[in-house]
Protein backbone atom coordinates (compact mmCIF):
# COMPACT_ATOMS: atom_id res chain seq x y z
CA UNK A 1 0.00 0.00 0.00
CA UNK A 2 1.47 3.31 -1.09
CA UNK A 3 2.03 5.71 2.11
CA UNK A 4 1.17 8.66 -0.37
CA UNK A 5 -2.40 8.32 -2.22
CA UNK A 6 -2.69 9.84 -5.33
CA UNK A 7 -5.18 12.41 -4.05
CA UNK A 8 -2.32 14.20 -1.81
CA UNK A 9 0.74 13.26 -4.44
CA UNK A 10 -1.89 15.25 -6.99
CA UNK A 11 -2.65 18.47 -4.88
CA UNK A 12 0.95 18.35 -3.47
CA UNK A 13 2.18 18.84 -7.37
CA UNK A 14 -0.28 21.25 -7.99
CA UNK A 15 1.19 23.34 -4.83
CA UNK A 16 4.48 22.76 -5.05
CA UNK A 17 4.67 23.80 -8.85
CA UNK A 18 3.16 27.23 -8.02
CA UNK A 19 4.68 27.56 -5.06
CA UNK A 20 7.97 27.68 -6.76
CA UNK A 21 7.14 29.83 -9.53
CA UNK A 22 5.12 32.48 -7.22
CA UNK A 23 8.17 32.46 -5.00
CA UNK A 24 10.66 33.10 -7.39
CA UNK A 25 8.32 36.08 -9.31
CA UNK A 26 7.86 37.45 -5.27
CA UNK A 27 11.70 37.41 -5.15
CA UNK A 28 12.25 38.80 -8.22
CA UNK A 29 10.08 41.73 -7.57
CA UNK A 30 11.28 42.60 -3.99
CA UNK A 31 14.90 42.19 -5.32
CA UNK A 32 13.98 44.87 -7.95
CA UNK A 33 12.29 47.55 -5.06
CA UNK A 34 15.60 46.64 -3.25
CA UNK A 35 18.00 47.63 -5.78
CA UNK A 36 15.59 50.44 -6.49
CA UNK A 37 16.15 51.73 -3.55
CA UNK A 38 20.00 51.36 -3.46
CA UNK A 39 20.65 52.68 -7.05
CA UNK A 40 22.15 55.32 -6.27
CA UNK A 41 24.77 53.76 -3.84
CA UNK A 42 25.55 50.79 -7.03
CA UNK A 43 25.40 53.21 -10.17
CA UNK A 44 28.78 54.79 -11.51
CA UNK A 45 30.82 53.25 -8.85
CA UNK A 46 32.88 50.95 -11.28
CA UNK A 47 31.93 47.61 -9.78
CA UNK A 48 32.87 44.08 -10.76
CA UNK A 49 30.26 41.51 -11.90
CA UNK A 50 32.20 39.51 -9.02
CA UNK A 51 31.00 41.81 -6.25
CA UNK A 52 27.42 42.33 -7.87
CA UNK A 53 26.70 39.04 -7.67
CA UNK A 54 27.88 38.22 -4.53
CA UNK A 55 25.97 41.49 -3.61
CA UNK A 56 22.65 39.73 -4.94
CA UNK A 57 23.13 37.16 -3.49
CA UNK A 58 23.08 38.38 0.11
CA UNK A 59 20.38 40.42 -1.40
CA UNK A 60 17.89 37.51 -2.14
CA UNK A 61 19.24 35.60 1.08
CA UNK A 62 18.09 38.47 3.28
CA UNK A 63 14.61 39.07 1.50
CA UNK A 64 13.46 35.06 1.65
CA UNK A 65 11.84 35.33 4.65
CA UNK A 66 9.64 38.59 3.30
CA UNK A 67 8.65 36.60 0.36
CA UNK A 68 7.96 33.17 2.09
CA UNK A 69 4.28 34.48 3.72
CA UNK A 70 3.60 36.33 0.30
CA UNK A 71 4.11 33.04 -1.39
CA UNK A 72 2.77 30.96 0.71
CA UNK A 73 -1.17 32.90 0.49
CA UNK A 74 -0.49 32.90 -3.77
CA UNK A 75 0.40 29.54 -3.81
CA UNK A 76 -2.46 28.02 -1.93
CA UNK A 77 -5.15 30.72 -3.10
CA UNK A 78 -4.44 29.70 -6.58
CA UNK A 79 -4.07 26.04 -6.23
CA UNK A 80 -7.58 25.74 -4.37
CA UNK A 81 -8.96 28.27 -6.42
CA UNK A 82 -8.19 26.46 -9.89
CA UNK A 83 -9.43 23.31 -7.95
CA UNK A 84 -13.03 25.39 -6.96
CA UNK A 85 -13.15 26.35 -10.64
CA UNK A 86 -12.50 22.96 -12.54
CA UNK A 87 -15.28 21.80 -10.02
CA UNK A 88 -12.38 19.48 -8.76
CA UNK A 89 -12.87 20.49 -5.34
CA UNK A 90 -16.83 20.17 -5.49
CA UNK A 91 -16.06 16.23 -6.82
CA UNK A 92 -13.86 15.34 -3.63
CA UNK A 93 -16.12 16.91 -1.09
CA UNK A 94 -18.92 14.92 -2.90
CA UNK A 95 -16.72 11.54 -2.32
CA UNK A 96 -16.74 12.63 1.27
CA UNK A 97 -13.60 13.77 1.66
CA UNK A 98 -13.56 17.08 4.42
CA UNK A 99 -11.36 20.04 3.63
CA UNK A 100 -9.07 19.34 6.34
CA UNK A 101 -7.96 15.91 4.89
CA UNK A 102 -7.76 17.71 1.41
CA UNK A 103 -5.13 20.04 2.61
CA UNK A 104 -3.23 17.70 5.04
CA UNK A 105 -0.70 16.61 2.72
CA UNK A 106 -0.51 20.40 2.15
CA UNK A 107 -0.24 20.96 6.08
CA UNK A 108 2.76 19.15 6.58
CA UNK A 109 4.61 20.06 3.69
CA UNK A 110 3.91 24.02 5.14
CA UNK A 111 4.68 22.46 8.46
CA UNK A 112 8.32 21.88 7.37
CA UNK A 113 8.31 25.21 5.47
CA UNK A 114 7.72 26.96 8.86
CA UNK A 115 10.51 24.69 10.36
CA UNK A 116 12.77 25.16 7.81
CA UNK A 117 11.99 29.19 8.05
CA UNK A 118 12.85 29.83 11.70
CA UNK A 119 16.25 27.80 10.88
CA UNK A 120 16.89 29.71 8.14
CA UNK A 121 16.22 32.67 9.75
CA UNK A 122 18.21 32.24 13.28
CA UNK A 123 21.38 30.88 11.25
CA UNK A 124 21.75 31.83 7.57
CA UNK A 125 19.94 35.02 7.61
CA UNK A 126 22.02 37.01 10.54
CA UNK A 127 25.15 35.81 8.24
CA UNK A 128 23.90 37.28 5.15
CA UNK A 129 22.56 40.32 6.76
CA UNK A 130 25.93 40.95 7.91
CA UNK A 131 27.89 40.45 4.67
CA UNK A 132 25.26 42.11 2.80
CA UNK A 133 25.43 45.19 4.37
CA UNK A 134 29.38 44.91 5.31
CA UNK A 135 29.22 45.11 1.25
CA UNK A 136 26.70 47.64 1.05
CA UNK A 137 28.94 50.27 2.79
CA UNK A 138 32.09 49.40 1.34
CA UNK A 139 30.45 50.16 -2.05
CA UNK A 140 28.69 53.53 -0.78
CA UNK A 141 31.98 54.76 0.36
CA UNK A 142 34.11 53.55 -3.05
CA UNK A 143 34.74 56.60 -5.12
CA UNK A 144 32.88 56.95 -8.18
CA UNK A 145 34.41 56.37 -12.22
CA UNK A 146 36.19 59.43 -12.97
CA UNK A 147 33.96 60.32 -15.74
CA UNK A 148 33.53 64.12 -15.81
CA UNK A 149 30.20 65.39 -17.70
CA UNK A 150 30.04 68.48 -20.03
CA UNK A 151 28.21 71.25 -18.96
CA UNK A 152 27.17 71.11 -15.25
CA UNK A 153 29.26 70.64 -12.02
CA UNK A 154 31.17 67.10 -11.23
CA UNK A 155 31.48 66.37 -7.48
CA UNK A 156 33.38 63.35 -7.54
CA UNK A 157 35.80 64.40 -6.28
CA UNK A 158 36.15 65.44 -2.43
CA UNK A 159 36.11 68.78 -1.55
CA UNK A 160 35.75 69.66 -5.16
CA UNK A 161 33.44 70.80 -7.57
CA UNK A 162 34.72 70.76 -11.48
CA UNK A 163 32.96 72.49 -14.34
CA UNK A 164 34.11 71.60 -17.60
CA UNK A 165 32.25 73.59 -20.83
CA UNK A 166 34.14 71.12 -23.48
CA UNK A 167 36.20 68.36 -24.42
CA UNK A 168 38.41 67.33 -26.63
CA UNK A 169 39.54 63.49 -26.41
CA UNK A 170 41.21 63.37 -23.02
CA UNK A 171 41.59 67.35 -22.80
CA UNK A 172 38.98 69.31 -21.05
CA UNK A 173 38.55 72.77 -21.99
CA UNK A 174 37.79 76.01 -20.10
CA UNK A 175 37.34 75.02 -16.77
CA UNK A 176 36.19 75.97 -13.10
CA UNK A 177 37.12 74.83 -10.06
CA UNK A 178 35.70 75.23 -6.93
CA UNK A 179 37.68 73.87 -3.89
CA UNK A 180 36.47 73.98 -0.43
CA UNK A 181 39.05 71.05 0.77
CA UNK A 182 40.21 73.62 3.28
CA UNK A 183 36.61 74.85 4.48
CA UNK A 184 34.14 77.25 2.91
CA UNK A 185 35.94 80.22 4.52
CA UNK A 186 38.84 79.42 2.79
CA UNK A 187 37.63 78.32 -0.28
CA UNK A 188 40.02 78.69 -3.36
CA UNK A 189 38.33 79.31 -7.36
CA UNK A 190 40.50 78.23 -10.27
CA UNK A 191 39.80 78.96 -13.72
CA UNK A 192 41.79 77.79 -16.63
CA UNK A 193 41.81 77.46 -20.47
CA UNK A 194 42.27 73.77 -20.92
CA UNK A 195 43.72 71.31 -18.45
CA UNK A 196 43.70 67.17 -17.77
CA UNK A 197 42.99 64.93 -15.36
CA UNK A 198 44.11 61.22 -14.35
CA UNK A 199 45.14 58.44 -11.71
CA UNK A 200 48.19 58.16 -10.19
CA UNK A 201 50.13 54.90 -10.85
CA UNK A 202 48.58 53.31 -7.29
CA UNK A 203 45.51 54.97 -7.94
CA UNK A 204 44.85 56.73 -4.89
CA UNK A 205 45.40 60.39 -6.01
CA UNK A 206 44.20 62.35 -8.76
CA UNK A 207 46.20 64.22 -10.83
CA UNK A 208 44.87 67.75 -12.10
CA UNK A 209 47.14 69.32 -14.79
CA UNK A 210 46.23 73.44 -15.83
CA UNK A 211 47.20 75.42 -18.52
CA UNK A 212 46.91 79.26 -18.83
CA UNK A 213 44.89 79.68 -16.06
CA UNK A 214 44.29 82.35 -12.71
CA UNK A 215 43.21 81.03 -8.83
CA UNK A 216 41.85 83.43 -6.12
CA UNK A 217 42.07 82.24 -2.75
CA UNK A 218 40.47 83.58 0.49
CA UNK A 219 43.17 83.51 3.23
CA UNK A 220 40.61 84.31 6.12
CA UNK A 221 42.62 81.87 9.03
CA UNK A 222 45.48 84.59 8.39
CA UNK A 223 43.12 87.91 9.36
CA UNK A 224 44.52 89.41 11.92
CA UNK A 225 42.46 90.35 15.39
CA UNK A 226 40.55 93.71 15.13
CA UNK A 227 41.00 94.11 11.32
CA UNK A 228 38.32 94.52 8.92
CA UNK A 229 39.99 93.39 5.87
CA UNK A 230 40.16 89.83 4.81
CA UNK A 231 43.89 88.45 2.91
CA UNK A 232 43.65 87.09 -0.34
CA UNK A 233 46.00 85.51 -2.60
CA UNK A 234 45.60 85.66 -6.61
CA UNK A 235 47.76 83.61 -8.89
CA UNK A 236 48.16 83.37 -12.57
CA UNK A 237 49.94 80.54 -14.02
CA UNK A 238 50.68 79.38 -17.38
CA UNK A 239 51.38 75.53 -15.77
CA UNK A 240 50.01 73.85 -12.72
CA UNK A 241 49.25 70.78 -10.77
CA UNK A 242 46.90 69.90 -8.08
CA UNK A 243 46.88 66.92 -6.24
CA UNK A 244 43.64 65.64 -4.57
CA UNK A 245 42.93 62.41 -2.68
CA UNK A 246 40.76 60.03 -5.03
CA UNK A 247 40.93 56.31 -4.02
CA UNK A 248 39.55 54.23 -6.69
CA UNK A 249 40.35 50.92 -5.43
CA UNK A 250 37.80 48.71 -3.99
CA UNK A 251 38.53 48.56 -0.15
CA UNK A 252 36.40 46.06 1.75
CA UNK A 253 35.65 46.79 5.20
CA UNK A 254 35.80 43.85 7.76
CA UNK A 255 32.72 41.83 8.84
CA UNK A 256 33.37 42.56 12.69
CA UNK A 257 32.23 45.84 11.83
CA UNK A 258 28.69 44.86 12.49
CA UNK A 259 29.55 41.81 14.58
CA UNK A 260 27.75 43.33 17.33
CA UNK A 261 24.58 44.46 15.61
CA UNK A 262 20.76 42.76 15.86
CA UNK A 263 20.64 41.55 12.33
CA UNK A 264 23.59 39.54 12.88
CA UNK A 265 23.14 37.50 15.46
CA UNK A 266 20.94 34.48 16.30
CA UNK A 267 18.58 33.30 19.18
CA UNK A 268 21.20 32.26 21.48
CA UNK A 269 23.58 35.40 20.82
CA UNK A 270 20.32 37.96 20.84
CA UNK A 271 18.86 36.45 24.73
CA UNK A 272 23.15 36.62 25.93
CA UNK A 273 23.19 40.55 25.01
CA UNK A 274 19.54 40.94 26.40
CA UNK A 275 20.48 39.56 29.40
CA UNK A 276 23.93 41.58 29.26
CA UNK A 277 22.16 44.79 28.87
CA UNK A 278 19.79 44.54 31.22
CA UNK A 279 21.99 43.88 33.63
CA UNK A 280 23.66 47.49 32.72
CA UNK A 281 20.14 49.20 32.36
CA UNK A 282 19.34 48.17 35.98
CA UNK A 283 22.49 49.19 37.00
CA UNK A 284 22.80 52.49 35.98
CA UNK A 285 19.07 52.78 36.88
CA UNK A 286 19.98 52.63 40.66
CA UNK A 287 22.80 54.49 40.50
CA UNK A 288 21.00 57.44 38.79
CA UNK A 289 18.04 57.08 41.63
CA UNK A 290 20.28 56.96 44.15
CA UNK A 291 22.64 60.14 43.03
CA UNK A 292 19.06 61.64 42.64
CA UNK A 293 17.53 61.15 45.99
CA UNK A 294 20.91 62.22 48.13
CA UNK A 295 22.72 64.52 45.82
CA UNK A 296 20.07 66.45 43.90
CA UNK A 297 17.14 66.14 45.87
CA UNK A 298 18.28 67.08 48.87
CA UNK A 299 20.88 69.33 48.23
CA UNK A 300 23.25 66.77 49.86
CA UNK A 301 26.40 65.08 48.79
CA UNK A 302 26.58 61.39 48.25
CA UNK A 303 26.68 59.03 51.16
CA UNK A 304 26.51 61.60 53.68
CA UNK A 305 23.89 61.84 56.45
CA UNK A 306 21.48 64.54 55.76
CA UNK A 307 20.52 66.38 59.10
CA UNK A 308 18.35 69.37 58.50
CA UNK A 309 18.65 70.24 62.27
CA UNK A 310 14.69 70.49 62.78
CA UNK A 311 12.83 69.12 65.17
CA UNK A 312 10.56 66.38 63.84
CA UNK A 313 7.76 67.81 66.11
CA UNK A 314 8.16 71.24 64.19
CA UNK A 315 5.39 71.71 61.84
CA UNK A 316 6.84 73.20 58.99
CA UNK A 317 3.26 73.31 56.51
CA UNK A 318 2.43 76.77 58.20
CA UNK A 319 5.89 78.10 56.84
CA UNK A 320 5.14 79.90 53.14
CA UNK A 321 7.50 80.16 51.02
CA UNK A 322 6.09 82.57 48.51
CA UNK A 323 5.83 84.81 52.08
CA UNK A 324 9.76 83.76 52.77
CA UNK A 325 10.66 85.49 49.60
CA UNK A 326 8.41 88.17 49.57
CA UNK A 327 10.30 89.26 52.75
CA UNK A 328 13.60 89.46 51.36
CA UNK A 329 15.56 92.39 50.14
CA UNK A 330 15.99 93.31 46.45
CA UNK A 331 19.31 91.50 45.99
CA UNK A 332 18.29 89.11 48.41
CA UNK A 333 15.33 88.46 45.90
CA UNK A 334 18.08 88.57 42.86
CA UNK A 335 20.30 86.47 44.55
CA UNK A 336 17.52 83.68 45.01
CA UNK A 337 16.39 84.14 41.79
CA UNK A 338 19.58 83.75 39.93
CA UNK A 339 20.18 80.94 42.17
CA UNK A 340 17.05 79.18 40.91
CA UNK A 341 17.29 79.78 37.86
CA UNK A 342 21.39 77.89 38.05
CA UNK A 343 19.60 75.13 39.45
CA UNK A 344 16.97 74.67 37.25
CA UNK A 345 19.59 74.55 34.38
CA UNK A 346 21.73 72.63 35.99
CA UNK A 347 19.03 69.74 36.79
CA UNK A 348 17.99 70.09 33.19
CA UNK A 349 21.23 69.39 32.00
CA UNK A 350 21.94 66.48 34.80
CA UNK A 351 18.55 64.95 33.22
CA UNK A 352 19.34 64.96 29.52
CA UNK A 353 22.57 63.21 30.57
CA UNK A 354 20.69 60.73 32.57
CA UNK A 355 18.24 60.03 29.89
CA UNK A 356 21.48 59.64 27.03
CA UNK A 357 22.98 57.29 30.03
CA UNK A 358 19.83 54.98 29.65
CA UNK A 359 18.17 55.78 26.32
CA UNK A 360 20.80 53.96 24.49
CA UNK A 361 21.17 51.02 25.68
CA UNK A 362 17.50 51.26 25.99
CA UNK A 363 17.23 50.92 22.30
CA UNK A 364 19.99 48.55 21.86
CA UNK A 365 17.79 45.75 23.75
CA UNK A 366 14.47 47.12 22.15
CA UNK A 367 15.88 46.29 18.97
CA UNK A 368 17.52 43.25 20.19
CA UNK A 369 13.81 41.86 21.74
CA UNK A 370 12.33 43.10 18.95
CA UNK A 371 14.54 40.86 16.16
CA UNK A 372 14.26 37.78 18.54
CA UNK A 373 10.47 37.95 18.53
CA UNK A 374 10.56 38.41 14.62
CA UNK A 375 12.39 35.30 13.84
CA UNK A 376 9.96 33.23 15.73
CA UNK A 377 7.35 35.69 14.08
CA UNK A 378 7.92 35.39 10.46
CA UNK A 379 8.07 31.85 10.70
CA UNK A 380 4.51 31.87 12.33
CA UNK A 381 3.09 34.51 9.48
CA UNK A 382 3.95 31.69 6.78
CA UNK A 383 1.37 29.16 8.60
CA UNK A 384 -1.18 32.13 9.22
CA UNK A 385 -0.67 33.13 5.55
CA UNK A 386 -2.04 29.28 4.38
CA UNK A 387 -4.58 29.24 6.49
CA UNK A 388 -6.07 32.58 5.42
CA UNK A 389 -5.05 31.62 1.35
CA UNK A 390 -6.23 28.19 0.71
CA UNK A 391 -9.88 28.17 2.37
CA UNK A 392 -9.99 31.61 0.70
CA UNK A 393 -8.93 29.65 -2.62
CA UNK A 394 -11.70 27.17 -2.36
CA UNK A 395 -14.43 29.55 -0.92
CA UNK A 396 -14.08 32.06 -3.70
CA UNK A 397 -13.37 29.70 -6.28
CA UNK A 398 -11.45 31.27 -8.97
CA UNK A 399 -7.99 30.64 -10.22
CA UNK A 400 -5.22 32.34 -12.14
CA UNK A 401 -3.31 35.29 -12.01
CA UNK A 402 -6.16 37.72 -11.65
CA UNK A 403 -8.19 38.02 -8.61
CA UNK A 404 -6.02 35.83 -6.18
CA UNK A 405 -2.92 38.14 -6.71
CA UNK A 406 -5.65 41.09 -6.09
CA UNK A 407 -6.42 39.91 -2.83
CA UNK A 408 -2.64 38.47 -1.95
CA UNK A 409 -1.35 41.73 -2.51
CA UNK A 410 -4.39 43.24 -0.27
CA UNK A 411 -3.81 40.83 2.37
CA UNK A 412 0.24 41.05 1.96
CA UNK A 413 0.21 45.20 1.97
CA UNK A 414 -2.32 45.15 5.56
CA UNK A 415 -0.03 42.85 6.87
CA UNK A 416 3.42 44.48 6.32
CA UNK A 417 1.44 47.33 7.46
CA UNK A 418 0.79 46.50 10.51
CA UNK A 419 3.76 44.43 11.07
CA UNK A 420 5.72 47.66 10.22
CA UNK A 421 3.76 50.05 12.34
CA UNK A 422 4.48 47.56 15.64
CA UNK A 423 8.20 46.98 14.95
CA UNK A 424 8.62 50.93 15.16
CA UNK A 425 6.22 51.12 18.41
CA UNK A 426 8.32 48.09 20.23
CA UNK A 427 11.78 49.77 18.66
CA UNK A 428 10.95 52.98 20.14
CA UNK A 429 9.86 51.14 23.64
CA UNK A 430 6.20 52.27 23.46
CA UNK A 431 5.02 48.79 23.30
CA UNK A 432 6.68 45.72 24.45
CA UNK A 433 8.83 44.07 22.37
CA UNK A 434 6.51 40.91 22.10
CA UNK A 435 3.23 43.24 21.93
CA UNK A 436 4.84 44.93 18.66
CA UNK A 437 6.12 41.82 16.83
CA UNK A 438 2.90 39.47 17.11
CA UNK A 439 0.98 42.05 16.71
CA UNK A 440 0.40 41.17 12.48
CA UNK A 441 -0.05 37.52 14.11
CA UNK A 442 -2.93 38.55 16.53
CA UNK A 443 -4.72 40.25 14.21
CA UNK A 444 -4.32 37.96 11.25
CA UNK A 445 -4.86 34.66 12.90
CA UNK A 446 -8.48 35.04 13.31
CA UNK A 447 -9.15 35.97 10.07
CA UNK A 448 -7.33 32.26 9.35
CA UNK A 449 -9.42 30.95 11.57
CA UNK A 450 -12.58 31.95 10.16
CA UNK A 451 -12.17 31.55 6.98
CA UNK A 452 -11.23 28.00 7.45
CA UNK A 453 -14.31 27.77 8.88
CA UNK A 454 -16.49 29.03 6.44
CA UNK A 455 -14.81 27.22 3.99
CA UNK A 456 -15.12 23.62 6.39
CA UNK A 457 -19.09 24.46 6.26
CA UNK A 458 -19.03 25.43 2.56
CA UNK A 459 -19.65 29.08 3.17
CA UNK A 460 -20.26 31.47 0.03
CA UNK A 461 -19.10 34.59 1.49
CA UNK A 462 -18.46 36.20 -2.18
CA UNK A 463 -22.22 35.32 -3.21
CA UNK A 464 -23.52 38.81 -3.85
CA UNK A 465 -27.08 37.65 -3.22
CA UNK A 466 -26.56 36.39 -0.28
CA UNK A 467 -25.47 40.38 0.83
CA UNK A 468 -28.59 41.95 -1.35
CA UNK A 469 -31.04 39.03 0.33
CA UNK A 470 -29.41 40.18 4.00
CA UNK A 471 -29.95 44.00 3.14
CA UNK A 472 -33.96 43.10 2.20
CA UNK A 473 -34.16 41.28 5.24
CA UNK A 474 -33.00 44.32 7.87
CA UNK A 475 -35.03 46.92 5.76
CA UNK A 476 -38.20 45.03 6.36
CA UNK A 477 -37.59 44.49 9.52
CA UNK A 478 -36.74 48.85 9.97
CA UNK A 479 -39.97 49.01 7.94
CA UNK A 480 -42.18 47.01 10.27
CA UNK A 481 -40.43 48.33 13.47
CA UNK A 482 -40.89 52.50 12.26
CA UNK A 483 -44.93 51.23 11.30
CA UNK A 484 -45.83 49.46 14.30
CA UNK A 485 -44.07 52.72 16.34
CA UNK A 486 -46.15 55.34 13.84
CA UNK A 487 -49.42 52.84 14.65
CA UNK A 488 -48.43 53.23 18.46
CA UNK A 489 -48.52 57.13 18.91
CA UNK A 490 -51.38 56.85 16.91
CA UNK A 491 -53.39 54.84 19.21
CA UNK A 492 -51.80 56.57 21.92
CA UNK A 493 -52.92 60.23 20.76
CA UNK A 494 -56.77 58.91 20.74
Amino acid sequence: MSVIKKIDSYILKRFFTLFVMTFLIVIFILLMQFLWKHFADLVGKGIGWDVLAEFFIYAVMTLVPLALPLALLLASLMTFGNLGENFELTAMKSAGISLFRIIRPLMIFVAFIVVGAFFFSNYVLPKSQKNMYTLLFSIRHKSPELDVPVGEFYAGINGVNLYVRDKDKSLLKDLMIYDFSSGFSNAAVLVADSGKIQLTGDKKYLLLTLYHGESFENLREQKMSGANNIPYRRETFSYKELLYDFDSEFNRYDESLLQDQHISKNIRELSHSIDSIKKIIEVRSASQVQEMLQYRYFLGNVGEEISWGVDPEVDLTRYDPDSAFLNLGNSEMEFAVNYAVERAKSMLDHIQYNKLLLGEPQMYMNRHASEWHRKFALSFACLIFFFIGAPLGAIIRKGGFGFPVVISVLMFVIYYIIDLTGYKMAREGIWEAYQGMWLSSAILFPVGVFLTYKAAVDATLFNPEIYVKFFHTIKIKIYHFIRISVDDEYEDSK
